[in-house]
C-alpha cells in the first residue's frame, strides 16, 4: 500500500477525531451506559479505522461506522472479561441484542451531545465535579489540561472525575434531556457551569496571564452547542454575553501582558463580527420576554460594545439595566458593578457612598475588586491617602499576577516613592 495513501487516511482519521470524537463518545455513552467503557470503545474504534480504512477506504458515513465499530468493540471487551471474572451478564445480553439492530445513529447524535452536557451537570454532582466532568467529557480536554486550568494537581482532578462517574453510575443518574417541567432548574446548572468556565478563561483567578483563550473558546463552543440544540432565551443570552466579552480580549492587555481597563482600551482592536453577532443574540433573547440575568448582563455588555468611545458610553442606560439585573439576581457583586456605573453617571462621590455602604454591612470585605474600585473613586476625588489605603487592601487580597501588577502601578502613581 503506497505510503501516501496511508498518510492520507491517518490525516483524515485525525481530522474526524477532532471534529466528531465528542459526538461519537456521546452516542457510545448512551448506548453503553458507562463512561469508561465508552471511552475505551471510542479509542478502539479510531484505532481500527486507521487499520481498516487504508485497505477498504473511508466509509461514506465515518461517524456511523465509528459508533457501530465502537459498540462492537465494547461487546467484545465485555465478552473477554466475562471469561475470566464476574461481570454484568445482563448488560452484555442487552448489548448483544442491540447489536443485531441497525439504528440510524445520526438521528440522535446531536441530542446525545445535549444529554451528555446535562448528565455532566446533574445537580447530584458537586459544582467542582460538574465543571471537571464537562471539560473532560464534553470538551475533550485531557485530565492534565483540566487540572492546569483550575490549578489542581492532576491526581486530585482525576479522582474527582472518577468519583463523579461513579456517582452517575451508582445513583443511576439518567442519561437524558430533562422533561419540560424539570428543564428550568436543570438548565440553570448547565448555564452556570459554562459561565464559570468562561469566567475562568476571561479573568483568570490566579497565574501570570489575565486570560485563557482555550477556556473561553471551550465555553463559547459549549454555548453555541447549547443554543443550537436547545434555543432557550437564557442560553442565547449567555452566548451573547460570552461573545461580547470575548470580542474585547485582544485589547485587555498590552503586548507585555499588562492589564488595560475598559475606558483605556483601543476599540479598533475589538472584534466587530463577534460584537455584531452578540448584539443580534441579545436582541433576540430580549424579544422573547423570557430572559434572565445572563441576557441582562449581555445587554450591558452590548451597550459598552456599541459605544464608539468611553465618553460616548450610555451610562444612564447601563444603570437602568443594572437596576433590573439587581432585582432579577440580587448580589453584592452586582451592587458593586451598579455602583461603578452610577459613579460614571453621577460622579465618583455617589459611587463611593454606595460602595462604602456595601463594605460597612460586611459584604465583599475580602473581595479585592471592591477595594480596587473604591481606591479608583478616591483617586478621582483627589483623596490620595485614602486611595492608597484602599489599593493596599486590594493588593493584600488579589491573587492574579496581572491584577497585582496593575494595582501596584496605581500605588506607585499615587506614591512615587513606594517600592516596587
Amino acid at each position: 500500500m503506497p505510503d501516501d495513501i496511508a498518510t492520507h487516511v491517518r490525516d483524515q482519521v485525525d481530522a474526524i477525531y477532532r471534529s466528531d470524537s465528542r459526538r461519537v463518545l456521546a452516542t457510545l455513552i448512551r448506548l453503553l451506559g458507562d463512561f469508561d467503557l465508552a471511552e475505551e470503545a471510542l479509542h478502539d474504534a479510531f484505532a481500527t479505522a486507521v487499520e481498516q480504512w487504508v485497505e477498504k477506504g473511508i466509509p461514506a458515513n465515518p461517524r456511523t461506522w465509528l459508533i457501530s465499530t465502537g459498540r462492537f468493540k465494547a461487546i467484545d471487551r465485555l465478552r473477554r472479561t466475562a471469561k475470566f471474572e464476574s461481570t454484568d451478564t445482563a448488560a452484555l445480553d442487552r448489548f448483544e441484542t442491540q447489536s443485531v439492530q441497525t439504528p440510524d445513529y445520526d438521528d440522535n447524535v446531536e441530542d446525545d451531545r445535549l444529554r451528555l452536557i446535562f448528565t455532566c451537570c446533574h445537580p447530584a454532582l458537586s459544582p467542582d465535579a460538574q465543571i471537571a466532568l464537562t471539560l473532560r467529557e464534553v470538551c475533550g480536554l485531557t485530565t492534565e489540561e483540566v487540572a492546569h486550568a483550575f490549578l489542581t494537581p492532576p491526581s486530585t482532578l482525576a479522582q474527582r472525575i472518577v468519583r463523579a462517574k461513579g456517582k452517575i453510575r451508582d445513583a443511576r443518574i439518567p442519561y437524558e434531556i430533562p422533561s419540560r417541567a424539570a428543564l428550568p432548574t436543570r438548565l440553570d446548572s448547565v448555564l452556570h457551569v459554562i459561565y464559570l468556565v468562561f469566567n475562568e478563561g476571561y479573568f483568570a483567578s490566579t497565574g501570570t496571564s489575565l486570560t485563557r483563550a482555550d477556556l473561553t473558546g471551550e465555553a463559547i463552543r459549549l454555548g453555541r452547542l447549547l443554543t443550537e440544540l436547545l434555543p432557550e432565551p437564557e442560553a442565547t443570552g449567555l452566548l451573547a454575553l460570552m461573545l461580547l466579552h470575548e470580542a474585547r480580549r485582544a485589547s485587555r492587555t498590552t503586548p507585555a501582558g499588562e492589564m488595560i481597563l475598559l475606558d483605556d482600551q483601543d476599540r479598533s482592536l475589538w472584534d466587530r463580527a463577534l460584537i455584531e453577532e452578540g448584539v443580534d443574540l441579545v436582541e433576540h433573547a430580549l424579544a422573547s420576554r423570557r430572559f434572565g440575568p445572563y441576557t441582562l448582563q449581555a445587554a450591558i455588555a452590548a451597550v459598552h460594545a456599541e459605544a464608539t468611545s468611553a465618553s460616548a458610553t450610555d451610562w444612564p442606560q447601563i444603570v437602568g439595566l443594572y437596576d433590573v439585573l439587581l432585582r432579577a439576581d440580587p448580589s453584592p457583586v452586582i451592587e458593586l458593578n451598579r455602583a461603578a456605573a452610577i459613579a460614571m453617571r453621577d460622579g465618583p462621590a455617589m459611587g463611593l457612598a454606595l460602595i462604602d455602604a456595601i463594605l460597612v454591612r460586611g459584604d465583599l470585605v475580602d473581595y479585592h475588586l471592591a477595594h480596587a474600585a473604591r481606591g479608583d473613586l478616591l483617586r478621582r476625588l483627589g483623596r490620595g491617602d485614602d486611595a492608597i489605603a484602599a489599593y493596599e487592601r486590594a493588593l493584600e487580597l488579589v491573587t492574579q499576577e496581572t491584577e497585582r501588577s496593575f494595582i501596584a502601578r496605581r500605588l506607585k502613581e499615587l506614591r512615587p516613592t513606594l517600592p516596587r
